[in-house]
């Protein structure tokens, strides 16, 4: 969220809450990759007033928390 929001506010203590949650540089490399994707794309599709397919819901779009743990935990690496 950090990444996103407030990109120019990472430190180094950012950092090591990543690694102190596990993920090694390898790791932390591909979640800034995609993450910074992910912002690159919504604001391309934003800019070009790209909209989505009608036929999609808010519901499709979203998890709660409790809905992305138990997929974490289920291994369910499903969009």
């Amino acid at each position: 969220m950090k990444l996103t929001r407030s990109p120019h506010s990472i430190e180094e203590s950012d950092i090591e809450a990543l690694r102190g949650a596990g993920f090694d540089e390898a790791g932390i490399l591909d979640i800034c990759q995609v993450a910074s994707y992910y912002n690159y794309v919504n604001r391309l599709a934003d800019g070009l007033g790209v909209e989505l397919e009608p036929y999609w819901t808010d519901d499709q779009l979203t998890l709660t928390e409790s809905e992305f743990h138990s997929r974490v935990d289920a291994g369910d690496d499903s969009p």
